[in-house]
């Protein structure tokens, strides 16, 4: 099945390294494997697979292979200085494609060793977008499909429910047992599943690391190293309140939201959230890693506690104003307040079951479903 980034990658290949994070199991294997006939010969290598790492650890793969793709390499000791002299080494005939399931988009902030060759992509669980191109279906179906199933390909394509929900079992405590101990020291898994169990009931609200590591007994410093040991493994994402000054939007407390929209535990309502968390961080980074666009997500939450679900910004201006409701024609109150205070910004109430669009005092009363079909990935 043809994903979203599939041309933007082949066409990179052709310049530079291309490297390609996301979460366990949202297709990046797939991906990988489905370009390769259009290189060949290619040869895909997994660090995970024995054979395939004696290969790996002594460059014996074939050398007149087109396109070279290496997963899971971030597992290796020193891969980055490993893979610097690999593509300094290659032939000029050669394509390379790294994929991995933890955060090696920190290229971007671990110095200049590979500065300069390659591009990266980060590939998102299945959008309203992205299904309505491969699928003609209606933006609404599509939308109520993510919400019940989540937008891994796996229980988003399956035909059972119940196949879905033995998926997401396994999923979770395969990702807490073995990728967390793989990926970092912690070694408290029993702590780290009740932080994950916390996390799945606050979706949507600001959250309090002090209050969660009292709750659980552990010091703030570890409940911090959990959640960016999550963030580092694609399992959850935050976003923070926007605020002009940089620096103390980043002090400002989170909110976190999970890859896996089937995580999520809550009403009707905080699922929608998520979901929709979900499409506007994919829609932002496709922007990043395409153009290079300087995108945001962010909400907006005023001194008195009020809050708007989400804020899109572009060169640090703010560009939309979106609340999201199921039901609720009513214009969200904050949602006026702010889009006056911020006229440029495009103000918006995305509505799940909208009875009709309409616009009150500014501020778009739209579908969701039909307005996310619209977003960039």
């Amino acid at each position: 099945m043809k994903r979203y980034l599939d041309d933007l990658v082949i066409k990179d290949l052709h310049q530079k390294l291309v490297i390609v994070t996301g979460p366990r199991q949202v297709g990046k294997t797939t991906l990988a494997k489905e370009l390769m006939p259009q290189f060949k010969p290619a040869q895909y290598l997994n660090w995970d697979v024995a054979q395939d790492r004696k290969i790996l650890t002594a460059q014996s793969w074939l050398n007149d292979s087109k396109l070279l793709i290496f997963d899971e390499i971030h597992k290796m000791n020193m891969w980055k200085n490993w893979l610097k002299g690999v593509v300094d080494g290659r032939p000029k005939t050669q394509a390379l494609l790294v994929t991995g399931s933890a955060r090696m988009d920190t290229f971007r902030h671990a110095g200049e060793s590979l500065a300069g060759r390659f591009f990266s992509y980060r590939l998102h669980p299945f959008s309203v977008k992205e299904w309505c191109d491969l699928s003609g279906a209606e933006p609404r179906h599509a939308l109520t499909r993510l919400i019940e199933r989540g937008g891994f390909p796996e229980p988003f394509l399956t035909d059972n429910p119940e196949d879905a929900l033995r998926w997401r079992s396994q999923y979770l405590t395969g990702l807490i047992r073995d990728d967390v101990l793989e990926f970092s020291r912690l070694r408290e898994i029993s702590a780290m599943r009740l932080f994950v169990e916390l996390l799945r009931d606050r979706v949507g609200s600001p959250i309090s690391l002090n209050s969660i590591a009292r709750d659980l007994a552990i010091s703030p410093s570890t409940a911090t190293a959990y959640l960016e040991v999550l963030q580092a493994l694609f399992i959850v994402f935050t976003i923070r309140p926007w605020h002009q000054n940089v620096a103390r939007a980043i002090l400002k407390t989170p909110k976190v939201y999970f890859y896996d929209t089937g995580l999520v535990r809550g009403d009707e309502g905080v699922q929608l959230e998520n979901a929709m968390a979900n499409m506007l961080q994919k829609h932002i980074h496709f922007l990043q890693d395409k153009s290079g666009r300087e995108v945001g997500l962010h909400y907006i939450r005023t001194k008195d506690g009020a809050e708007v679900d989400f804020a899109l910004t572009e060169d640090r201006q703010l560009t939309h104003l979106i609340e999201c409701k199921v039901n609720d024609n009513n214009l969200h109150g904050t949602l006026k307040r702010i889009s006056i205070e911020f006229p440029q910004a495009q103000a918006l109430q995305l509505v799940g079951n909208i009875r009709q669009p309409e616009n009150k005092n500014g501020v778009l009363i739209t579908d969701a479903a039909e307005w996310l079909a619209n977003l960039a990935a």
